[in-house]
Formats: structure tokens, sequence, C-alpha cells
């Protein structure tokens, strides 16, 4: 794949000239595993500092000391590589979450749960999170595997929370519909903190009512 000659701005992808590892996967050998994290650390590092803007590929390439050339092998533009990175840090929190084990009595409690759980945590960093969600609202088709990966990772939050902790059956097709109602109305509403039109406040009201609309009996 070609470096940055061939491209005229960040957002824009480089043309492939060979197969490279898809952004969304984790293939390949240790040490291309261990290139990805250190590209994935520096965007965050990079994000966590300066937003979205920061985010320019050969700031990022240089961060984590691999070649401009080789960052774009890995990823096509900066949209695929702060999509890629938001998926990432949504699977650490799912990665700490038992369903067996989430407080509640019922799925509204434990929707809430999740909800305000990961609400705090993109607020604990708002230009990260700016430059994380920017990205996944400006993404195009060709980012359509970072976008749903992300999406997916959501729903599975969402619709596990939903579920009865000790029933070990996978969400049915409506409970992650629900679940995507719900990330919709979520993503909406953090673009809305993020642009300073509500509170962090607003944004956890709103959700509760989200969520005793689509559950409540």
């Amino acid at each position: 794949m070609a470096g940055p000659a061939s491209t005229t701005s960040d957002n824009q992808p480089a043309p492939p000239t060979a197969p490279a590892p898809t952004s969304g996967a984790e293939v390949g050998s240790a040490a291309q595993r261990e290139r990805r994290r250190r590209i994935l650390d520096a965007t965050l590092s990079l994000a966590s500092k300066g937003g979205y803007d920061a985010v320019q590929m050969r700031a990022v390439a240089e961060k984590a000391d691999v070649a401009v050339g080789t960052l774009y092998r890995y990823f096509p533009s900066k949209v695929h590589l702060l999509v890629t990175a938001l998926a990432r840090e949504l699977e650490r929190v799912e990665g700490r979450v038992d369903r067996t084990q989430l407080p509640g009595d019922d799925a509204m409690e434990r929707l809430k749960f999740v909800l305000d759980m990961i609400t705090f945590a993109m607020q604990r960093d708002p230009l990260l999170t700016e430059a994380m969600t920017r990205a996944f609202m400006f993404a195009d088709a060709s980012a359509t595997a970072e976008v749903d990966r992300v999406a997916g990772i959501i729903d599975r939050l969402l619709a596990g929370a939903i579920l009865d902790p000790q029933d070990p059956q996978e969400p049915s097709e409506k409970e992650l519909a629900i679940a995507r109602v719900i990330s919709d109305v979520w993503m909406s509403n953090l673009v809305q903190w993020l642009t300073r039109r509500v509170s962090a406040a607003d944004v956890t009201n709103r959700m509760g009512q989200t969520v005793r609309l689509l559950l409540d009996k």
C-alpha cells in the first residue's frame, strides 16, 4: 500500500498496492500484533491530548515507531484508526463485565447500570471521546467492518443486560433490536454532550427515560 504521498489528507485512504491485514481483526504474527498495539496506543495518546485534529497519520507513525507506509497498510485512514481504537476500548469494557454479576433486580436496572458505566467511561476523557466519536460518525462505507464491530460490542453489552443473569441463552433478535435502539439514542446524546448542548446529568436522565419507555410493561 502506498504511503502518504498518494493521499491528499489524513481522511483519504492510500491506494492499496498489496493485500494487507484488515484494521478490525487481530491477525498475523506476534510482531504484527505488537506493532498494531503500539499504533493504537499512540492514537489514543495523541487523541487524549489534542482530540480528533491531533491524530495525524505521520504523528501516529512517529509515536508508534513504525514507518508511515506500514501504518497505512494497517489502517487506510485516521477514521479507520480511530474507530478501531474505539472498538478496542469498548472490548476492554466488555471484558470487565460479567453478565451474571450485573447489579439490579430487573432488566431496567441492569441496563441503566451498563449505560452509566460506558457513559462515565467515555466522559472521563472528553478529547479522546470526541476524536473516536467524530470518526465513528464520519465513517463511510470503506470503514463498514470497523463500524459494525463497534455497534456489535455495544449491542452485546446492552442486550446481555436485558437477559436474566442466570439464563445462559444468547440474546434474541428482539433483545438485540431493543439494544440497537438504545445504542442509537446513547450515541446521539453522547454527541450532544460533546458539543455542550446537554450536560452529563441530562445524558443519564435521558437514557434512563429511554430504557423505561422501551422496557416498562
